[in-house]
């Protein structure tokens, strides 16, 4: 791991009820912005390598930011998606971001679309990788793994913060044979994860990610699996703003089909697949990510309306 260079900035924002959101940021603070949600699991320095160098060589601000129970976020359940995204305008407001562009991995996914629905006049776009999709309300579609959640939603709710404690515990028995694990973890995925895995970098940075973000607790994922079960909060046609949606066709987490429903329903929305890869394929193109989402906008919005007629 010594050779993943810490971010330029780590720190927390306060937020809601007393709590607080820890983030980390990469390249120039003067850059235009884009939040990277991470997945599930996951915590701030999800966030590929060549995506961080991309940063400091074109001149983007990327912040990755904690959910509750992950890295120095305080711990805490909101009552859908949409709710976090209150706590997110506080951050931006903190560090002085205006207009933002969102990403999100897998379960970091909702997030981005929380924000886009709730802030249409500071996301200029929304970029998804392996996104998950609704459980619950008109845009629900069944099947993926994320079902196991739904029919344990009631197990979890009472049991996710017993759990988190335990699992905290468990990786910080398994933190000296953390990258033998990830081997091993590597080595019953699919093709295209087992590949990505496999590259130096990559292991160095989810090893990095995983060890630092679960250093005090690990209940983000927890509360993770409970929202999903929820309605978010928001449908997709609430979402606004240009989505740019890429998918594995060989996803073994969120089926591709979960995708190109969400593609669907959503206002202003296009698909691009990941030929022959799997649930992070997204992560191995993280530089055309950012290129194409840097293509959108900057949009017009109600608030520079405002700061013109003034």
């Amino acid at each position: 791991m010594g050779n993943v260079r810490r971010p330029a900035l780590e720190g927390t924002v306060a937020v809601r009820g007393d709590r607080r959101l820890s983030f980390a940021e990469y390249g120039p603070r003067q850059g235009p912005a884009i939040v990277w949600m991470h997945g599930t699991p996951g915590a701030r320095r999800q966030i590929p390598l060549e995506a961080r160098e991309l940063a400091d060589r074109q001149g983007v601000r990327i912040i990755g930011l904690d959910r509750p129970g992950i890295g120095s976020s305080t711990a805490h359940l909101y009552p859908d998606i949409l709710d976090w995204a209150h706590d997110l305008e506080l951050v931006l407001d903190t560090l002085a971001v205006d207009t933002v562009r969102m990403i999100g991995l897998s379960g970091g996914g909702p997030y981005a679309l929380a924000a886009g629905a709730a802030l249409p006049d500071r996301v200029h776009g929304v970029g998804v990788l392996g996104g998950v999709a609704p459980t619950r309300g008109v845009d629900a579609v069944d099947g993926g793994i994320i079902q196991l959640a739904v029919m344990l939603a009631p197990l979890l709710s009472v049991s996710r913060v017993p759990a988190g404690i335990a699992l905290t515990q468990a990786i910080r028995l398994v933190r000296p044979l953390a990258g033998p694990a990830l081997d091993l973890y590597a080595a019953v995925q699919p093709p295209g994860d087992k590949n990505l895995l496999s590259r130096p970098e990559f292991k160095a940075m989810f090893i990095d990610d995983l060890l630092n973000g679960s250093r005090f607790q690990s209940s983000a994922a927890l509360n993770d699996l409970v929202l999903f079960t929820r309605h978010w909060g928001f449908e997709a046609a609430d979402v606004s703003v240009p989505v740019r949606w890429w998918h594995g066709d060989a996803d073994h987490i969120v089926p591709f089909h979960h995708g190109e429903h969400v593609v669907r329903r959503l206002p202003d929305a296009t698909m691009s697949v990941i030929d022959g890869e799997s649930h992070l394929g997204g992560l191995g193109i993280a530089q055309d990510v950012i290129t194409t989402l840097m293509e959108l906008g900057p949009r017009r919005t109600r608030r520079a309306e405002t700061a013109r007629k003034r």
